[in-house]
């Protein structure tokens, strides 16, 4: 195991980050027709700046789980379906808050705005917290060699604590960039998660040594004392 990324991996690192900043960019400012659109730089500092110190932690520290998060290439046939849905209302998110913004169809007060704006930002330290406690968080369902189960810190609360981050994340997006709309396509993402989390317990259940014990142990899979 390398204890820091190799250049190799700096590259692919700079590559992909750079390539997301311009997507969500394109997906902002294009439909909102001016890059004078506050609300966008509030939500790209806000993801952009935490995954900056995030980014830099995992080279220094844990360059194989990073190197897991670059992957994308799904073998289960239901997790290929739902990357593909995922991206869908990826776009959709982030092309209405611009259309929303450039016609007005959306008054969402500042105040509101801010408190969105702190959620996704304790969400995303929630999601690097994950990563720090279980390093075989690979970004595709998979069992790895040598995998062992983690059943403490957030895993001890929820089965899928990594979903239950990148959910509270997605809910807060629409109302940083300032739009009511695009809550109704974020509204499809915890059927979409409970179609991948059901798909990847059948997995880990089936070939994790453990995770059968684990589930009767904690019995919520993505939200406390509701599923």
């Amino acid at each position: 195991m390398n204890d820091i990324a190799t250049p190799k991996l700096i590259k692919q690192v700079i590559i992909k980050v750079i390539f997301s900043l311009l997507f969500i960019c394109l997906l902002l400012f294009v439909p909102a027709g001016t890059m004078n659109y506050w609300n966008g730089w509030l939500f790209i500092g806000a993801l952009f700046i935490p995954m900056f110190f995030v980014m830099v932690y995992l080279m220094r520290n844990d360059p194989e789980l990073l190197q897991k998060r670059l992957k994308t290439n799904e073998k289960e046939k239901t997790q290929k379906v739902y990357l593909f849905l995922s991206i869908v209302i990826c776009i959709l998110t982030f092309a209405i808050p611009g259309l929303d913004f450039r016609y007005q169809w959306s008054e969402v007060p500042l105040w509101l705005v801010i408190l969105a704006t702190g959620i996704m930002v304790v969400g995303y330290f929630m999601f690097f917290t994950v990563m720090k406690q279980n390093s075989y968080a690979s970004r595709v369902i998979e069992i790895q060699e040598g995998q062992k189960l983690i059943d403490t810190g957030l895993y001890g609360l929820v089965r899928h604590p990594m979903y239950l981050s990148a959910t509270i994340m997605y809910v807060a997006m629409p109302l940083i960039l300032g739009s009511y709309w695009s809550l109704i396509p974020v509204l499809f993402l915890p059927l979409l998660l409970a179609i991948r989390i059901l798909n990847e317990e059948k997995v880990l259940k089936n070939n994790l040594p453990g995770y059968e014990q684990y589930m009767q142990k904690i019995k919520y899979r993505l939200i406390p004392f509701i599923w």
